[in-house]
């Protein structure tokens, strides 16, 4: 078997077996097979496609890739939820302790940001003395006693992905479903949870720009998981506007801690509560409108809350955040942004504010990046929302002044005014089982 009749073969539209994918995926990750072979490998898949069978297979050879986790040791029904990356998306923060709270294990290994997206594991890291890097042994310690565990992903896993997912970077083959959707579930699989619920982001602040291809990736997703023995849903969410009102780690922590404490912003309350439905009843917990009335009542009562406290506290972080949010970062300097006019906020470039926060440096351009957990946005209005000439619509946060000088201009050209309100969009736009 060769690799050059591999990559042929796939150019020329034909489906590639079980065993031709596997030999590509284990060569191609032990260094037997070079860069530019696997790059046009990518190409012809990003021309051609995969069929259901083979994206499983695709997805299947990059999770035996590395190692596979096993949490046998680590007791009840585990489930994970991952978001396929947005703006101030913070759910796992809120998702995990109120599941969690309810009985379910959360043993989640999660990612860093990058680019536009920030991620769960730099978040949790701006709370003070907050651990995302231990033992297996102590993380299923952990897991087994407090329910809940989040880390950061282990170099093991998966590995393929990563070779994989460097070279379609720097290949302009990333906007592809087979490819992308074998990324997220390698991973997903390799965690080796029972049930897994994924957030599938749409609009301009996510990776898939429209419903039809967030749709598409959705169902794609789903059937890996299904044809992987695991139960998986995928909720279909708005990405249009940021999430929430924060945009930045510790900023986000803030506004997460507010929603356990059933204070948080509509939109990111619902999402939160919806997400945590379906892990309940993948879980066989209740019916939707159980699962649903569980989830409100672990916000409601503070059992969620609670959860949260104890994950930190086990994990080396100052609990006490969650009483008194000024011992999380605090950035040094802030800047208004006000409206040029009067009017309403018809539209947003979510993508373009999540790129503003980057440049405040609550972001990485390169994974090696640091950060500034106190860097970020807070909004004071949103689509939808009336302002006058000189209303402030946002506060910018940095370590840097000249930051936020930089950055107020290019967040109100990413902010679209108009006389007339736009028509109102849901957060959910649909369920994918």
């Amino acid at each position: 078997m060769r690799a050059y009749d591999i990559i042929k073969k796939k150019r020329d539209g034909q489906k590639l077996s079980d065993e031709e994918i596997r030999f590509f995926i284990n060569g191609y990750t032990v260094g037997e097979i070079p860069d530019y072979q696997a790059a046009a490998l990518c190409m012809a898949i990003y021309f051609r496609g995969m069929d259901g069978a083979e994206t499983l297979s695709l997805t299947l050879a990059m999770r035996d890739s590395g190692e596979i986790t096993d949490l046998s040791g680590v007791g009840g029904v585990r489930v994970d939820k991952h978001s396929t990356g947005g703006v101030g998306d913070k759910t796992s923060l809120v998702v995990a302790p109120i599941v969690a709270s309810l009985g379910l294990t959360v043993a989640k290994m999660s990612g860093r940001g990058l680019g536009h997206t920030g991620g769960t594991v730099d978040k949790l890291e701006s709370i003070p003395g907050f651990c995302v890097d231990m033992p297996r042994s102590e993380f299923e310690r952990i897991a087994n006693q407090t329910k809940i565990a989040i880390v950061g992903q282990s170099a093991e896993l998966a590995p393929a992905d990563k070779l994989l997912y460097a070279l379609r970077d720097v290949t302009a083959t990333v906007d592809s479903i087979p490819l992308i959707a074998s990324s997220i579930m390698s991973k997903k699989l390799a965690a080796n949870d029972d049930c897994i619920v994924l957030d599938v982001k749409t609009g301009s602040g996510s990776f898939m720009k429209t419903e039809e291809k967030s749709r598409e990736l959705a169902k794609t997703m789903v059937e890996i998981g299904k044809g992987a023995g695991k139960k998986t849903v995928a909720l279909i969410t708005d990405m249009d506007k940021p999430l929430g009102y924060a945009i930045g780690n510790s900023l986000e922590v803030i506004e997460a801690i507010e929603t356990l404490k059933g204070n948080g912003p509509a939109d990111l309350q619902e999402l939160c509560i919806a997400l945590a439905a379906e892990m309940l009843l993948l879980a066989d917990k209740g019916d939707e409108r159980e699962c649903r009335e569980m989830a409100e009542r672990a916000l409601s009562d503070g059992s969620a809350l609670a959860k949260f406290k104890e994950m930190v506290a086990a994990q080396g972080g100052d609990a006490s955040v969650a009483d008194d949010t000024s011992r999380l970062p605090t950035a040094p300097y802030s800047l208004d942004v006000m409206s040029e006019r009067d009017g309403y906020i018809s539209e947003v470039d979510t993508e373009g504010y999540g790129l503003c926060a980057l440049a405040l440096g609550a972001g990485r351009n390169k994974k090696e990046d640091k950060i500034d957990l106190s860097a970020g946005i807070i909004l004071k209005r949103k689509t939808g929302d009336r302002v006058s000439r000189g209303e402030v619509i946002a506060t910018l946060y940095s370590s840097d002044a000249h930051r936020c000088e930089s950055v107020a201009k290019r967040l109100l050209s990413y902010t679209a005014i108009s006389d007339a309100p736009p028509t109102p969009s849901a957060q959910l736009i649909d369920v994918v089982r």
